[in-house]
């Protein structure tokens, strides 16, 4: 037994950050943390309620001080002390600059650091693919080991989840824990703390236990959906089969190991297809674990190169959310979907607003932030890969092929946004034109000398040779600019 007070970081707070049940504990909320920047509302909010209903569960055991900064609460805790490996850069550089501090290697993630940096230089791999990888963590670790169980047929669906029924998962109940927060936060804002987006019912666990009901729901009513589901985007749904945890896992509540082997129990008892559990393993051991590893492995230049010269500012309607503002329909369901819950699943974020901001020349390094900020989930590890990596391509093809770029029709294949919207997906140009194919269009023409090498949108280039329509559809989007559309 560790005779050090274990400090447990707000991305740490599930029962497998700590090695038995006698250690001490040090929980901290630090002001500066909601000062320094403006952060959503309802991320604030879980971020306070989680660290305090952790404090409760831990009791007599757990220390929970209340600073301005986090070296000010360090400094009224007695005896030594020790952390698991902070998750951001600036949090490691904190923690190495506080005498006597230990650091534990880090814990949530299954590929050892050490591990991952001998397979990246192993051939000297580059690009790195998150493909390659995840075949590897699969391999090493034992996944999809076995025959699987004999799935039963299932009904088939409409298209956009139209018809999709499953039960809602287990509800949120907020407690006085819940009221304290909110009171609290409600007199920061008058003491002049912004906040984004809107106040709300807590929406997502802030417990291990809150969590552990909705994964074990989603394994049993939802992941036998999940693959053929995953990209959809409906308007009617936001939820549709995803789980909604990665706020679950991204403050610790959940060890992604046992989730793994929790999707994979159902493929192997024969309660959900390969089909269904592997795109949702490939997230977990796949994605999250490659986006960690790229953090660390990489130096902070990853922020993005400016690669397809996005030198545009974000513009107050969006960086604001004012989903009012917008008439395509896409858009502005996503954007309120972040303004009312600070979520999104992946498809809608990467074809939608992401997709939206790559045609527009947003910088890559702005719209991280705001992903980061405005995100129940957020956190700088995930948001410079996905976001300026994979999602702008602003990382020199790092960690992905070729821009994440599609047009209207690609959006109206994969949701229901396009009925009752006021423009039509297959339109380039005029009153009806897409602002998403006008735009997929214009940044293909704006960017075609670094994009021609890419086969696919070579061929795309190709397909729009006229110089007259090119000429149109750029005067046509470069008047639109960054306007709401």
């Amino acid at each position: 037994m560790s005779s050090r007070r274990r400090w447990l970081l707000a991305d740490q707070l599930g029962p497998h950050f700590l090695d038995d049940a006698a250690q001490p504990v040090l929980l901290v909320e630090a002001r500066e943390l909601f000062r320094r920047r403006p952060m959503h509302r309802q991320k604030a909010h879980l971020l306070l309620s989680a660290l305090r209903h952790r404090a409760a569960e831990l009791g007599d055991r757990a220390l929970l001080v209340r600073a301005d900064t986090f070296r000010q609460a360090l400094q009224r805790v007695d005896g030594p002390v020790e952390v698991c490996h902070p998750p951001s850069r600036a949090g490691l550089a904190f923690a190495r600059s506080v005498p006597g501090l230990a650091i534990l290697p880090p814990r949530g993630f299954l590929v050892r650091r050490e591990d991952f940096a001998a397979w990246a230089d192993a051939d000297r791999r580059a690009p790195l693919r998150v493909s390659d990888f995840y075949r590897w963590a699969r391999r090493e670790h034992g996944v999809f080991d076995g025959p699987p169980g004999r799935v039963p047929r299932r009904p088939r669906r409409a298209d956009a989840g139209a018809g999709l029924v499953a039960p809602a998962p287990p509800p949120i109940v907020e407690d006085d824990i819940d009221a304290e927060v909110r009171d609290e936060l409600d007199r920061w804002e008058r003491d002049g703390v912004r906040f984004l987006g809107r106040d709300g019912p807590r929406r997502y666990p802030a417990t291990h236990a809150e969590a552990d009901a909705r994964l074990r729901h989603f394994v049993a009513h939802r992941l036998p959906d999940y693959g053929r589901y995953q990209e959809v985007m409906s308007a009617g749904d936001p939820l549709l089969t995803h789980s909604v945890l990665s706020s679950s896992f991204n403050l610790g509540l959940l060890d992604p190991a046992q989730a793994i082997r929790a999707a994979e129990g159902a493929w192997r008892e024969g309660a959900a297809s390969l089909a269904a559990v592997e795109p949702f393993i490939r997230g977990l051991l796949g994605w999250r674990e490659f986006l960690w590893q790229l953090y660390w492995y990489f130096e902070p230049g990853h922020r993005g190169a400016d690669w397809l010269a996005a030198t545009e500012p974000l513009p107050d309607w969006f960086a604001g959310l004012d989903a009012d503002a917008v008439e395509a329909r896409c858009l502005a369901d996503v954007l309120a979907g972040v303004r009312d819950r600070a979520w999104a699943h992946h498809a809608q974020r990467l074809l939608v607003l992401g997709n939206y901001a790559l045609q527009r020349g947003w910088r890559p390094a702005e719209l991280a932030d705001w992903f980061r900020d405005c995100f129940v989930d957020g956190v700088d590890w995930v948001m410079n890969a996905t976001v300026i990596g994979m999602s702008q391509y602003a990382d020199l093809g790092r960690i992905d092929t070729r821009p994440y770029a599609v047009d209207g029709r690609y959006v109206d294949e994969l949701s229901d946004y396009c009925t009752g919207c006021r423009y039509q997906p297959e339109t380039t140009l005029g009153d009806l034109a897409c602002p998403y194919t006008g735009g997929f269009d214009a940044f293909l023409h704006r960017n075609r000398d670094r994009l021609a090498a890419d086969a696919r949108l070579a061929a795309e280039l190709a397909e729009r040779d006229d110089p007259q329509l090119r000429d149109a559809v750029l005067a046509q989007e470069d008047k639109r600019g960054s306007s709401p559309p």
